[in-house]
């Protein structure tokens, strides 16, 4: 009888490996950012996805939802929060009154720019640290490919 592990035992391995790396990863990041700008990592990945569209260009609340991956009300309520801190605001489509726009205030364009270095600190040091562990080491090897293509 055959120990090899099947296919999608392997695969549901892997699964695993992949989830403890980024849940480590996560991790890491949130208690920096936390500490060092009180920013959750949900709240630096809005900003920063906000803060990457072009002058004039805007993302539906579905996309934004979609890009933080979280479900439109958990996106809403995050949105909410961060425009109560000033980082957010949030202003009627001209074009279709229904639709509602969702910007990085000057002091969210700020603070991100502050909480960056810190945030691919901890992700350089998580990484570096993954990379001394057998079983994440592929997965941080893949994802440097991935970075220099």
């Amino acid at each position: 009888m055959s120990t090899a592990a099947s296919p999608s035992t392997a695969l549901a391995q892997h699964w695993c490996a992949l989830s403890a790396l980024h849940d480590g990863i996560a991790d890491r990041i949130e208690r920096r950012l936390e500490a060092e700008h009180g920013l959750s990592v949900r709240e630096f990945s809005l900003l920063t996805v906000l803060d990457r569209q072009a002058p004039g260009r805007h993302l539906q609340m579905r996309q934004v939802a979609e890009a933080v991956v979280l479900s439109q009300s958990a996106t809403t309520r995050l949105v909410t929060r961060m425009e109560d801190r000033g980082l957010l605001q949030r202003t009627i489509c001209a074009d279709d009154r229904r639709g509602i726009y969702t910007d990085v205030t000057e002091s969210g364009r700020k603070l991100l720019a502050e909480a960056t270095p810190t945030h691919d600190r901890a992700l350089a040091e998580a990484l570096e640290e993954a990379r001394r562990n057998p079983e994440f080491a592929p997965l941080v090897e893949a994802l440097e490919r991935i970075g220099t293509e």
